[in-house]
């Protein structure tokens, strides 16, 4: 797997969507907790485990309406859907939360 970019709202529905299980990583160029908890999610999303949950992230700089919608207010920020509704939201580079969040959605 891979961690997908996602550079529209229209292609965040979709992904929501067509996936039953998607973690959001709402990061911003600039944030360096979000650079260091980067590699740890390309771990996590390779990992066998979670072959079904669809990972993606969103710039929060390039998407400032989606960020609102989802409440993003620090970053990184995970957001969890499973079933097109959210169900999870982590706020934070915290390794073991973030594990749990994709842990909890399966």
């Amino acid at each position: 797997m891979t961690v997908h970019t996602i550079e529209t709202k229209a292609a965040f529905d979709e992904a929501v969507k067509n996936h039953s299980v998607v973690i959001v990583d709402a990061f911003a160029t600039w944030c360096g907790p979000c650079k260091a908890i980067a590699p740890i999610v390309a771990k996590l999303s390779d990992e066998e485990q979670f072959k079904d949950v669809y990972f993606a992230k969103i710039d929060v700089d390039d998407l400032p309406e989606l960020s609102q919608e989802l409440g993003i207010t620090a970053m990184p920020t995970f957001v969890a859907f499973k079933g097109g509704e959210l169900s999870g939201k982590v706020v934070g580079a915290n390794p073991g939360a973030i594990q749990k969040l994709v842990v909890d959605q399966l």
